[in-house]
């Protein structure tokens, strides 16, 4: 529903001229990037979580080589990014809506 309403408000807002459409589109193409590899990120510690939980089970063996530490920290940054660009995201459309309500 937000994303909706997001989406609502870029339309509108990029009414503006070609440099502020391109910075919002490279913004919001931006977002949706960070947050694939977002979604990558967690279905990777899930897939390695559940074959070392397998693992574990089938036999003795413990691996001791655990990705999931840079993977987790990686995910870290990548939420950090997408919470600032999505900050980015929304002081330029709320920028734009003041600046055409003044206008």
């Amino acid at each position: 529903m937000q994303k909706a309403a997001e989406n609502d408000i870029a339309t509108e807002a990029v009414d503006g001229n070609d440099a502020y459409r391109s910075i919002v589109s490279d913004l919001m193409c931006l977002i949706g990037q960070v947050q694939a590899s977002l979604s990558r990120i967690e279905s990777a510690i899930a897939c390695e979580t559940s074959l070392a939980s397998a693992e574990a089970i089938d036999s003795d063996i413990i691996v001791l080589d655990d990705v999931t530490p840079r993977y987790a920290r990686a995910g870290e940054v990548l939420r950090a990014c997408d919470a600032d660009l999505g900050a980015a995201l929304e002081f330029l459309l709320e920028a734009k809506a003041i600046e055409h309500r003044l206008n």
